[in-house]
């Protein structure tokens, strides 16, 4: 009977520490791939789960160079600010070109703001409005001077004035400097520091 020979162990060795250099490569290449599908992952968990129908998906991206204005709605957030808007039950985002959502009317007439963006959320919790828009450069000076009469209370903030109005559920929020305004209407849902937040991506 003839003999079957053994294996070859040194052959074996070679072949397996060629296996594990192919290995090592395939994960070198691999890695890059891991953030892509994490995203991709929760992009899926979130369809299944109705959030990409109901909610926006776009990350905040940065509010641009100086002197330029977001064109976006996400521009307006950082990124915590902009999960809480986005995951918050029932959210969904409408941008548009409207006018602010405000009762000082009278104000927005004499100084027309020229909008370039407004962002409405509506929530299980409530309305957000935000108005983004230019305006003459003592726009501050003048809304301090004429919204405390309307229930106001204004604040210098840095370069910009700050008016706050409060009327139960109602609170809304006018801030004017450098030619620029930035104005919103909260009805019920109040996120924490909403007004702070969005006013330092546009002046901060």
């Amino acid at each position: 009977m003839a003999r079957v020979g053994g294996r070859n162990a040194a052959f074996a060795w070679v072949v397996g520490v060629g296996c594990l250099a192919i290995l090592g490569v395939l994960a070198a290449l691999a890695l890059p791939l891991i953030p892509a599908s994490m995203t991709w992952f929760g992009t899926t968990v979130g369809t299944a789960q109705g959030t990409s129908q109901t909610a926006p998906t776009s990350a905040p991206v940065a509010a641009g160079e100086e002197g330029a204005l977001p064109t976006e709605c996400p521009a307006l957030y950082d990124e915590a600010l902009w999960a809480t808007m986005r995951f918050t039950r029932g959210a969904v985002l409408t941008p548009s070109k409207d006018a602010p959502v405000t009762t000082a009317t009278a104000l927005v007439s004499a100084l027309s703001p020229d909008v370039q963006l407004t962002c409405f959320w509506h929530a299980d919790a409530g309305t957000v409005s935000t108005t983004l828009a230019t305006v003459p450069p003592d726009a501050g000076a003048i809304a301090a001077a004429a919204l405390p009469g309307s229930g106001f209370t204004c604040e210098s903030v840095d370069e910009r004035t700050r008016c706050t109005r409060t009327d139960g559920d109602l609170t809304e929020t006018i801030e004017a400097g450098g030619g620029l305004w930035l104005s919103t209407s909260e009805s019920a849902w109040h996120p924490a520091g909403y007004v702070s937040r969005t006013g330092d991506r546009i002046w901060g």
